[in-house]
């Protein structure tokens, strides 16, 4: 494998140099030069700014069609695909002014559109706007997109769920490659720092046709921060502190690129005491630390590009079994809880060929899991990094390994039509090293084929259709694990999994300014390990879990229909759809008792969900300061038998009310906002739920650049439930003992790159 990175990397250096560029000026629509806006070739990865003067100059460009990005905050985003072949091209912009957000190119999606030009509604937060909210996590950030919601344990520890759909059934991709990091547990989180990321991408959906199995619910798309314009270096200081958790998060990065290489370095490091609830108590042992390094290096010349990143991330979290006991601001987590090593490398490459490209994607990840469960021995004078170094005392210990690798073919456009082929495939091995099992050691293969077409015509109508074949092979290894007087039976598989797949999409200028999306998608999921073959308690959960190797793949067909209205001080947008899944795995109790913990035992049955999110962003002429936002989400989830689905979210409708101002010339982007988030009663639960009240927050907060000569200071004050609601989240993991969630939590931010 080795030897293909760089065998991989290498290749740019046998191509022919091709002295392509692209310069010009940019200026807004009155002629006046516009300094900072970002010139950027989402493909090469690389980007430049312009000067006082408007003036750009974008180099080393290889041959073939290459797509442009303008982008300035405030303005509307230009896209232009140029033609290059050894050849340099001067080209001028005119900016005009933007009301609503800027409209970025869709990364997750085959053809990288603009959203507005995409046929899949695809969500997108920024990191900027992730910054904001004021959240202690990745995971609790991407909530505040519509029909995105978190099964949670503590603040530590959160599950994304899209539109009801959770586990496997939500791929994560980070740095372009598959997440593979033991995502059946729900009380397994990301495991991602929010730090070096540039922005997240969500597809509500079936999206198996691009990814494979476990896209049966959607894709959360993390894309990586962008190396440092063309010719310059950086150095960029963040640093946040939570007054919930006494927690603090600091980060430092380091970037430079030349014409040819770019470079990038972050470190961070966080930590959180337990988490306080509204009666001033401390919910004991959701504690947690976290130290992240991302590395990445970069290189374009010729008929070719390629990108290497890595990221490790070490984290250590609690996980609270007794709710509330001694009250204590520790940030060392005490037993039981986990250390979890990851580590993800992957390369990207892009190859040229005039009128077509390969893109060669490869990912390696190492997952190293431990859960400790008694320390009674431990010395009160011994050290934090001490306690923490004691792995051979782990009572579990997982180590996955994943290879994945994604060739995408771009045949040559033929008119407006263009197609995309494309291969991938994953080998995956999980070894076992504590004294306890929850899954056997095992072996899994993917392998998948595509073929994807793209179709416009009269600029306003777009087809878009695909189809797919997948094979997923599973083996493990006999296991016979002695607990106490029982001996727990891991018997050996070897099962394969088929599916084609399938996806046919439409979008349409159906009136003036009203854009309308449909999109037909199915999708499938092949049963995991923790479905196929448990059985032992889970501590995490606090149950004896029997899995089934007699589960079929999960598959589904979902119809989602989406609708945009757009005016320059007014949007409106309701999205729709119908979820329909043959044999839908889920988790039941049996009633029974082993080894002190209740029996729940993994089946099937067949289920729909349904549902959507509507809403409308009022901006009111001559107000050009306000914002209004308020969104309304959805879903309701049922087997066939009429029994209703667990960990289904509750209905939510969040307001936002916005100011924007600039303040002479040492506040720039500045901005105060209030928002009511108001979560219904859930009363649609399944046989082994409780019901949940309803609740409403109120959040504040308020921001801006300050800028202090040549330095620009990126500041933010969040205040999280200021009124300190007592409230119980419905996907909360700490629901079942009535522990409550996070009572006020303010959130100082600073920010600033020299």
């Amino acid at each position: 494998m080795k030897k293909l990175f760089t065998i991989l990397f290498l290749l740019g250096f046998v191509a022919v140099y091709a002295q392509n560029s692209l310069s010009g000026k940019i200026t807004d629509t009155n002629n006046q030069p516009l300094e900072g806006v970002e010139i950027y070739a989402p493909m090469l990865h690389k980007g430049t700014t312009t000067n006082q003067k408007g003036e750009y100059t974008l180099k080393n460009i290889p041959n073939g069609e290459i797509t442009i990005n303008v982008t300035f905050l405030g303005y509307k985003t230009i896209t232009k695909t140029f033609s290059f072949k050894n050849n340099s091209i001067t080209d001028n912009f005119s900016l005009k002014e933007a009301i609503f957000e800027i409209d970025e190119v869709i990364v997750s999606t085959p053809f990288n559109k603009l959203q507005s030009d995409n046929v899949m509604k695809v969500d997108r937060l920024t990191a900027k706007s992730l910054q904001k909210t004021g959240a202690s996590s990745l995971a609790e950030g991407i909530t505040n997109i519509a029909g995105v919601s978190q099964i949670s344990t503590g603040i530590g520890i959160g599950k994304p769920v899209i539109r009801g759909l959770s586990g496997n059934r939500v791929l994560v991709y980070t740095q372009g490659v598959r997440l593979e990091n033991q995502q059946y547990g729900s009380e397994h989180g990301l495991g991602l720092s929010d730090n070096g990321i540039q922005s997240i991408e969500v597809i509500k959906g079936p999206a198996s046709l691009l990814y494979g199995s476990d896209a049966l619910g959607g894709v959360l798309y993390i894309n990586p921060e962008k190396f440092a314009p063309e010719n310059k270096s950086q150095l960029l200081f963040g640093q946040r502190y939570f007054s919930n958790t006494l927690g603090s998060n600091t980060t430092i990065g380091l970037k430079h690129s030349g014409n040819l290489w770019n470079f990038l370095a972050r470190g961070t490091y966080a930590l959180h005491s337990d988490y306080k609830i509204p009666t001033n108590q401390r919910v004991t042992n959701t504690r947690f630390k976290e130290k992240d390094l991302k590395l990445g290096v970069g290189f374009n010349k010729d008929y070719f590009t390629s990108e290497l990143r890595y990221n490790f991330n070490n984290t250590v979290v609690g996980i609270p079994e007794e709710g509330i006991k001694e009250q204590t601001t520790t940030t060392t987590p005490e037993n039981p809880y986990q250390k979890i090593n990851n580590h993800v490398i992957s390369l990207h490459n892009h190859i040229f060929f005039g009128d077509s490209k390969l893109d060669a994607d490869f990912g390696y990840i190492i997952n190293d899991r431990s859960e400790f469960e008694e320390h009674e021995d431990h010395d009160e004078d011994e050290t934090e990094e001490e306690h923490e170094e004691h792995g051979d005392e782990a009572a579990l210990r997982m180590k996955l390994k994943t290879f994945s690798y994604n060739l995408k073919y771009h045949l040559p456009k033929f008119g407006d039509f263009e197609t995309l082929v494309g291969i991938q495939g994953m080998h995956q091995t999980n070894k076992n090293f504590g004294e306890e099992l929850l899954i056997p050691n095992a072996k899994v293969n993917d392998f998948g084929a595509f073929v994807t077409a793209n179709y416009e015509w009269n600029d306003i109508n777009t087809l878009q259709a695909g189809v797919r074949f997948d094979n997923r092979a599973i083996t493990t290894e006999r296991h016979e694990v002695q607990h106490e007087d029982e001996t727990h039976i891991f018997n050996a598989i070897d099962k394969s999994f088929n599916s084609f797949t399938a996806s046919l999409g439409f979008k349409t200028l159906l009136f003036k300014h009203l854009d309308t999306r449909i999109n037909i998608a199915t999708g499938f999921r092949a049963p995991n390990l923790a479905e196929l073959t448990s059985n032992g308690v889970h501590h995490g959960t606090n149950r004896f879990e029997v899995g089934n190797n007699n589960l079929s793949t999960e598959k589904n067909i979902q119809v989602d229909l989406s609708f945009e209205y757009d005016t320059e001080h007014f949007e409106l947008f309701a999205n729709g759809f119908y979820n329909s899944i043959n044999d839908y795995i889920f988790i039941a109790p049996t009633g029974e008792v082993e080894d002190g913990a209740p029996v729940f035992r993994f089946t099937q049955e067949d289920a729909k969900l349904y549902g959507g999110e509507f809403g409308f962003h009022l901006h009111p002429h001559p107000l050009d300061w306000l914002h209004l936002e308020s969104s309304f989400e959805t879903v309701i989830g049922k087997q066939n038998n009429g029994s209703y689905l667990p960990l289904i979210p509750a209905n939510t409708w969040k307001n936002s009310f916005r100011g924007e101002f600039n303040v002479s010339n040492w506040l720039q982007s500045g901005y105060a906002s209030v928002s009511l988030n108001t979560t219904f009663d859930q009363n649609n639960i399944s046989s082994f739920e409780t019901k949940t009240n309803g609740y409403s927050l109120v959040n504040l907060g308020f921001g801006g650049d300050l800028i202090f000569g040549k330095t620009k200071f990126n500041t933010s004050i969040s205040v999280n439930n200021l009124f300190n609601k007592k409230y119980i989240n419905h996907l909360s993991r700490l629901k079942s003992d009535g522990i409550l969630n996070a009572g006020r939590n303010i959130v100082l931010g600073l920010r600033f790159t020299i």
